[in-house]
């Protein structure tokens, strides 16, 4: 057994550059499950990482659980602010692993402006160009894909039969006064937002609402807005019965998630791409909606949540702390 416990070690530079902070001990006793201990790993230290929102904090302690199993000494950095801080600490060494999504990894880190449609395509070029500018290793994608789409209550999308964004587009020419949208103030305006999605689909909205993330979601819930911006992972979407519409003409980017890590240090420990594997391969959208569910509408412990969802699985055993 191996107990799970967040190292204290000495990050003075980037904590003080970045606002990183460590946090506390994952007090939980790790023991094998289908995730086995490897030799080569046995008392390997890995800084494990995060941005600062549920998703990227569950795939980080699902990480530190799975190479705690596997005989590696994980480091809690989860709970990141920000994508580029993030980033800064994988590329200085700071971290050694985090999760990224293909299509912030496209734009936001490559620089590209227009992403590729279909998401294999999108997860190769960015595998592909990442190396061989970076040195970072981006290992096989999972199909948790968490990208924008329009959301609409249960209740709303069943009485007009709406599945696609398409159905929508169709609804709101016979109906132009349905079409009030709740979105974030940098939505409304960016190409790949509300203006580049209007012009893909050819709808054209009877009034735009300006909210916070959170208040989207409640606005679509409460009928503020009959329809709202969201990200399609959200735990949300299942804890207000909220339907996702379909993005049929594929607009907005791909934002499968991976595990990435700096090429030299996995060629170091390459037995880490085995560990991530099975994780990567597990994690779904519906699976994350629900165990983002469970910590942002149910207000359940993240760690927990995640802990739990690993041993469901069967990647460990239970906990006999």
């Amino acid at each position: 057994m191996r107990r799970l416990v967040v190292l204290l070690v000495a990050l003075t530079s980037i904590l003080a550059g970045c606002g990183l902070s460590q946090n506390t001990a994952v007090p939980f006793t790790v023991t094998p499950g289908s995730i086995k201990p490897i030799p080569e790993l046995e008392g390997v230290t890995v800084v494990v990482g995060s941005k600062d929102f549920t998703e990227q904090i569950l795939v980080g302690y699902m990480s530190e659980l799975a190479l705690a199993a596997a005989g590696a000494t994980p480091v809690d950095l989860t709970n990141i602010q920000g994508s580029s801080n993030s980033r800064l600490a994988l590329r200085t060494g700071d971290i050694d692993l985090t999760w990224e999504y293909s299509g912030t990894g496209w734009i936001n880190y490559l620089g590209h402006t227009d992403p590729i449609p279909d998401e294999k395509a999108q997860y190769e070029a960015v595998r592909d160009e990442d190396a061989a500018q970076n040195g970072i290793t981006w290992l096989p994608y999972s199909e948790l894909n968490n990208t924008y789409a329009f959301g609409v209550t249960e209740a709303y999308a069943q009485q007009h039969n709406l599945v696609t964004t398409s159905d929508m587009t169709a609804f709101l020419q016979q109906n132009p006064a349905e079409g009030v949208f709740c979105v974030e103030t940098e939505f409304a305006s960016r190409q790949d937002g509300l203006p580049g999605v209007q012009a893909a689909y050819g709808f054209r909205p009877a009034e735009v609402k300006t909210f916070g993330t959170g208040a989207i979601y409640a606005g679509i819930a409460n009928g503020t807005c009959n329809f709202g911006e969201i990200f399609t992972t959200d735990g949300r979407i299942a804890g207000l019965n909220l339907r996702v519409l379909e993005d049929d003409k594929k607009f907005f980017p791909q934002y499968n998630i991976s595990p990435v890590l700096r090429t030299e240090f996995l060629q170091q420990h390459p037995q880490i791409a085995d560990v991530m594997a099975p994780i990567a391969q597990a994690l779904t959208n519906d699976e994350m909606i629900e165990l983002g569910k469970k910590v942002d509408v149910d207000g359940e412990d993240t760690a927990t949540v995640a802990r739990d969802w690993m041993i469901a699985k069967g990647f460990i055993g239970p906990d006999t702390a």
